[in-house]
């Protein structure tokens, strides 16, 4: 994963001379989205046009909690939320760009490695008492709005929904568990959802 992890943040960050003559560029962090999964991402989004944008993402997170220890003091717990994600957006303003309503239709997919997290959305119920390690892709619309803080700084809240394939292998929760099974889902609801902190060349 550590390959892949790099080669997704070469992408990141080279993408932005694809696009080098876009008269604006704003870089940003999600802030809700690492407060709440712990991972550290960043984006940038590029105009392409007085009313339109593109927004390109990403987060990766490596971090494996081992909350739970017996009582000689082994780690048996394997909690994690390990994953790296990446997300483009086309957005279209209803006013002028960076400034205001947007909407957004957009695609992601991310790779992963969860256990013991209750997510019966993605992997049905009783999901904590198990690991999760696949490859999830998928599409949405999503709907925001950016705030001016000042000259260069702005804030922006964004939602979105659309669908997701995952595909994945399941295991016993335990760390090195015993493969259970292979899986896959469909997905339909939230798939973006955002508070972020914006800066604007």
């Amino acid at each position: 994963m550590k390959l892949k992890a790099r080669i997704f943040l070469v992408v990141l960050f080279l993408l932005p001379v694809v696009v080098l003559q876009a008269q604006s560029v704003g870089v940003k962090t999600n802030l809700f989205y690492a407060g709440y999964t712990q991972t550290p991402n960043l984006g940038a989004e590029f105009a392409i046009g007085p009313r339109s944008t593109v927004d390109i993402g990403g987060g990766y997170n490596p971090w494996n909690l081992n909350g739970k220890k017996d009582a000689g003091g082994n780690v048996y717990d394997n909690k994690k939320l390990v994953h790296i994600l990446g997300e483009v957006e086309y957005r279209y303003w209803l006013c002028e760009k960076f400034n205001g309503h947007f909407f957004g239709a957009h695609v992601l997919g991310s790779q992963y490695n969860i256990a013991a997290y209750e997510l019966p959305l993605l992997f049905g119920e009783g999901s904590k008492n198990h690991r999760f390690e696949g490859w999830a892709a998928g599409a949405g619309i999503s709907y925001g709005y950016q705030f001016l803080l000042g000259k260069h700084w702005n804030i922006e809240a964004n939602v979105g929904a659309g669908y997701v394939f995952l595909k994945y292998d399941k295991y016993e929760c335990e760390k090195c568990g015993v493969k259970l099974g292979e899986a896959q889902r469909n997905y339909i609801g939230p798939t973006r959802a955002g508070v972020s902190l914006i800066y604007l060349f």
